[in-house]
């Protein structure tokens, strides 16, 4: 049975913005720069959406945690570089999260990038003061620890219930789940959505726009 939201709260990278390739460039770049073996892509999807040491220790449990500090500003360097110019956002994701404002829905961030990554994009794209609330990794504890959806509510005192996590990685779902939220699949990003969907999403799919059909049509 569906629910009616007040407070919609979407990850970043592979849910909103198209920037899950550039990611992976920069982690292989950095094990090169680093002097580690590069994992291949499915293992560096794998660990998109957690905070930067976790997902480079997932990769690499060997790290202490100076060489952790070490590969992540490797990383760093490469991304940002890349990231000049800012990854584009999926189709509908602008016109989509217009409407859900026009709506009267709440929207938050939750994201695994960090405060400075999260800021730049959102400046880029004129965003600043378009959500309510954001909340990076490095301000809080990684996904899919719930502090950060509990952080989100208490800010905007919507009750769990009434809220709703958007996510393309397992992270988020699980994230989600601990928080006693639900959650939407996305199927365009980091993770397949037969990989999400044991995770049971109340709604998965494979364009951003659908999210919106969706809820329009819980609402009447």
């Amino acid at each position: 049975m569906r629910r009616d939201y007040d407070l919609l709260i979407f990850d970043w990278d592979g849910t909103l913005s198209d920037s899950i390739g550039r990611i992976v460039e920069a982690m292989k770049v950095a094990a090169r720069v680093a002097g580690y073996a590069e994992r291949d892509d499915e293992a560096i999807k794998g660990i998109i959406g957690l905070a930067l040491p976790e997902a480079i220790l997932t990769l690499y449990p060997e790290m202490d945690d100076s060489q952790v500090v070490a590969f992540r500003q490797h990383y760093a360097d490469c991304y940002m570089a890349m990231d000049a110019e800012p990854s584009a956002l999926f189709p509908g994701v602008v016109e989509s999260l217009a409407a859900f404002r026009a709506a009267g829905y709440r929207l938050a961030v939750a994201t695994g990038k960090a405060r400075r990554g999260l800021d730049r994009v959102l400046k880029a794209h004129g965003w600043e003061t378009y959500f309510d609330i954001t909340r990076a990794a490095d301000e809080t504890r990684s996904k899919p620890h719930p502090l950060m959806l509990e952080e989100i509510l208490a800010h905007c005192q919507v009750p769990r219930e009434r809220a709703l996590m958007v996510g393309d990685a397992a992270f988020d779902l699980l994230m989600a789940r601990n928080a006693g939220m639900d959650a939407v699949a996305v199927g365009y990003g980091a993770m397949p959505l037969d990989a999400l969907k044991v995770h049971e999403p109340v709604l998965a799919i494979e364009q951003f726009t659908q999210l919106q059909a969706w809820l329009d049509a819980s609402a009447n």
